[in-house]
């Protein structure tokens, strides 16, 4: 459950992530050029697509992220391109809620962000073998720290959340294998082809 509906948040939580968000979208468009414009739109039309696959997991359910993916090709304008993704998914399929777009855009957004930053010169560095195992790490404690502060903004709201937090935060297990191998194969296939793809190795080269 990434996409939380209205209603469900405590206002000071929904203001606090209105407020990253929105700082995480003013960094982005300082650092959006014209060329990184077609790769975020694309990355952003493939989270859009993928994430309305839903898959029931127990009492919840869970839906691929890519959000590692996102992070190591096109750096903090994972933020907008995911924004962007939620904006049209409420709007066509009323996923989540108008109130909760900030948290969702952090909850999905930062993890992926945050461990991009911390694997990208690694990965880089790295054979297409190697890098699609760091990859795989990378984007396996991405969707754990989704899922962890997904079930952080439920506690914050209230008390009686803390029992189906934790039931939510042992779902994104399923999601964490699933999404390491894909991004891991991804990323070994792009090394091997364009590795200028990865915003480590445009860095580097810079």
């Amino acid at each position: 459950m990434a996409h939380i509906p209205d209603g469900v948040l405590s206002a000071p939580v929904l203001i606090g992530g209105g407020i990253v968000a929105a700082a995480g979208i003013a960094m982005a468009l300082r650092k959006m050029d014209e060329t990184a414009i077609p790769r975020t739109a694309i990355l952003s039309a493939v989270f859009f697509t993928v994430s309305l696959i839903v898959i029931p997991v127990g009492p919840s359910s869970i839906h691929p992220l890519l959000s590692a993916l996102m992070g190591l090709i096109i750096g903090v304008l994972t933020t907008p391109a995911v924004l962007i993704a939620l904006i049209l998914q409420l709007l066509l399929f009323g996923f989540g809620g108008v109130t909760s777009l900030g948290v969702n855009t952090v909850n999905i957004a930062f993890p992926g962000i945050v461990l991009a930053l911390l694997f990208g010169p690694v990965i880089a560095r790295s054979s297409p073998v190697r890098a699609g195992m760091y990859a795989g790490i990378c984007a396996g404690l991405a969707v754990v720290g989704t899922g962890a502060l997904v079930s952080l903004a439920l506690v914050l709201s209230s008390s009686a959340y803390v029992p189906s937090a934790k039931i939510l935060l042992a779902t994104y297990i399923p999601l964490m294998i699933g999404e390491g191998l894909v991004t891991g194969f991804a990323v070994a296939f792009i090394m091997r082809v364009e590795p200028e793809l990865l915003a480590g190795a445009r860095k580097r080269e810079v």
